[in-house]
């Protein structure tokens, strides 16, 4: 029991690993004692967040764009240079976008899809080999996907590809642990809710508001977050097969809404 929550030994690879919750995740894999590989799009950030994790463990940036398949081609040879087998992958990497319906472009919905839904699923297929190399039933690998409770309840804002794509995250999540746990590997899911990032800057610059519509009455701290993901990637959570947690102060399932006269 004593090393139930132990990431020792094991290797991670997280995209979208540069800042907030990606980074949040990646620290919390580093102090429990995983080899961690961070991505994202923005080289200078990567690497910057790579030098800053580093006094944690060891952790390594590598550089690439994975909303196209040849992206994950290309983020996969990278990992391999430095592992031939992957322990835990977390699929954070996404894009918001947000428009009046009217208005609201093909880009945008393409951008957001094609991060949010496509790449989670090319990325995993892509590393699917290095996993399965690695997996043993009494030490499953893990996917992570990081969803949102957007994906679960609508909010008011006009970001529709945004809320559809985490809703398939959630479903599709639960397809490919349908198929993978035949390989001893476990996919499951965390659906954040207000967390300080740079995606959700209603959270990080106006915490105290948001905090009123929580029931738990505060934003998401890095504990939580972090904590979340260690049980699902550890011993902790081997028998977490296609769920996806909600990790949000109880704003999705245990909220009254609001009722108009």
């Amino acid at each position: 029991m004593k090393s139930l929550f132990s990431l020792q030994g094991r290797t991670a690879l997280v995209t979208g690993g540069s800042r907030g919750i990606g980074k949040m995740i990646a620290r919390g894999f580093l102090e429990h004692g995983a080899r961690v590989y961070i991505s994202s799009r923005k080289s200078e950030q990567c690497e910057q967040a790579a030098e800053e994790l580093s006094s944690y463990g060891k952790c390594v940036a590598i550089p690439q764009d994975v909303s196209t398949i040849e992206g994950c081609k290309i983020l996969e040879r990278a990992y391999g240079k430095y592992e031939t087998s992957l322990d835990i992958l977390v699929n954070n990497a996404g894009a918001a976008w947000g428009a009046e319906f009217d208005d609201f472009p093909e880009s945008g919905w393409d951008k957001v899809m094609d991060l949010n839904v496509k790449s989670p699923f090319f990325l995993t297929q892509t590393l699917h080999a290095r996993m399965k190399a690695a997996a043993r039933p009494e030490k499953p690998g893990k996917v992570i996907m990081i969803a949102s409770i957007d994906g679960i309840r609508i909010n008011p804002w006009e970001t529709y590809p945004y809320q559809a794509s985490k809703a398939a995250l959630i479903h599709l999540t639960r397809r490919m642990a349908a198929r993978l746990i035949r390989d001893n590997i476990c996919v499951s899911g965390i659906a954040p809710g207000a967390f300080a990032s740079e995606m959700n800057k209603s959270a990080r610059d106006h915490e105290e508001v948001v905090a009123k519509m929580v029931p738990a009455g505060r934003i998401g701290s890095e504990e939580d977050m972090a904590g979340a993901a260690i049980f699902l990637a550890s011993r902790a959570g081997d028998y977490v097969v296609g769920d996806t947690i909600a990790v949000d102060g109880g704003v999705a399932y245990s909220s009254f809404g609001h009722f108009g006269g």
